[in-house]
């Protein structure tokens, strides 16, 4: 099979620093050709994913409308070109736009939410079956499928080989904050909840600098840093994040919004972290309550602290194998290849 793959005009594929959706297409390409795919790529100048093609985006203002019009037929040459079977866009869907009445099958993924009426259009001017979208959550499928079409969920994934698991976690173990410093991830309850639990806290993210998120930083965070055992120890490469991952008692992340997905969840499993977070968006599909972690209600730090108290009822090792099941490159890519075949023969 000859799949093309497109990622934004953002960042490169694979990212030097924080890029999710760039991870998730590169290690996509790496798992394709290794299962004996050859595997074109669209992305941004400068990405170094090792692929069977490599193409770059003509223009990078992703909101203008003539770099939307370059990048839309950018994209049907590079169809034509690497005499692709498939497209599969992690990109903008305004740049499929060319190729949709086009027997050529196509995917369109979604890593967000989605506003209502958002696909609408693109299936109307789809040739018939040759329009499908995947979610990186059933939560987010859900939100798609309001305006019809074939949506399939398919999570993002880890790479558990890269991700060090630790069988248990001393008595000394910090609690683990690992997001962004914003309102909507809770560090505040997290900190809350550390300091009921007499437990120590790592807030490792970055936080923003201006802007009302920046008062809240300010506010709400920066002056219990430094005080009974809560550290700030700012943002994070890879290596630095599944070291602290490993190490931790728990992942701390009691967010105030629904999350299309999270990927650090699923990382914090892959290490063996139980997780500690509330129940909205797509995290319940990712943390089982009371098997991999503890889902409490929004902004209760009682209730988390009496989470942490029950840390030593998970099986770290269990919280290993689920996400490695449901959330590794593996299991994901077969879900990936699954809905190829049913594209290409239209079932």
């Amino acid at each position: 099979m000859r799949i093309l793959l497109s990622a934004d005009p953002i960042l490169p594929v694979p990212p030097s620093g924080y890029g999710g959706i760039e991870r998730i297409v590169d290690a996509l390409a790496r798992a394709l050709r290794a299962r004996g795919h050859a595997v074109g790529l669209l992305a941004k100048a400068g990405s170094t994913c090792e692929v069977d093609a490599l193409f770059s985006w003509p223009g990078a203002e992703v909101g203008g409308r003539v770099d939307t019009v370059r990048n839309a037929l950018a994209l049907r040459r590079a169809a034509g070109k690497f005499r692709a079977d498939l497209v599969h866009s992690f990109a903008r869907l305004s740049y499929l736009l060319p190729l949709l009445p086009d027997s050529l099958p196509k995917i369109m993924s979604y890593q967000r939410h989605l506003s209502p009426g958002q696909t609408r259009l693109a299936q109307r001017l789809a040739r018939r079956g040759t329009l499908r979208f995947t979610a990186c959550s059933e939560f987010i499928a859900a939100q798609g499928r309001r305006d019809g079409g074939d949506w399939t969920a398919i999570p993002n994934f880890v790479d558990p080989s890269c991700i060090p698991f630790s069988p248990a976690a001393p008595d000394h173990a910090p609690l683990l904050f690992l997001s962004r410093i914003e309102s909507i991830k809770g560090p505040d309850i997290a900190i809350a909840i550390a300091r009921r639990s007499g437990r120590r806290l790592l807030l490792a993210g970055n936080a923003p600098r201006s802007g009302p998120e920046a008062e809240f930083f300010t506010r709400e965070i920066a002056p219990l840093l430094g005080k009974d055992g809560i550290e700030w120890v700012g943002e994070v490469g890879d290596e630095m994040k599944f070291r602290l991952l490993s190490q931790a008692a728990a992942l701390l992340v009691p967010i105030r919004w629904d999350e299309p997905f999270g990927i650090v969840f699923a990382e914090a499993l892959a290490a063996g972290t139980p997780v500690i977070s509330c129940a909205r968006g797509a995290v319940p599909e990712i943390v089982r309550h009371g098997k991999s972690g503890w889902l409490i209600p929004e902004g209760d730090a009682a209730a988390g602290a009496a989470a942490v108290a029950r840390l030593s009822e998970l099986d770290r090792a269990a919280c290993r194998r689920d996400a490695v099941e449901r959330f590794g490159v593996g299991p994901c890519t077969d879900l990936y290849l699954a809905l190829y075949h049913r594209a290409l023969h239209r079932t």
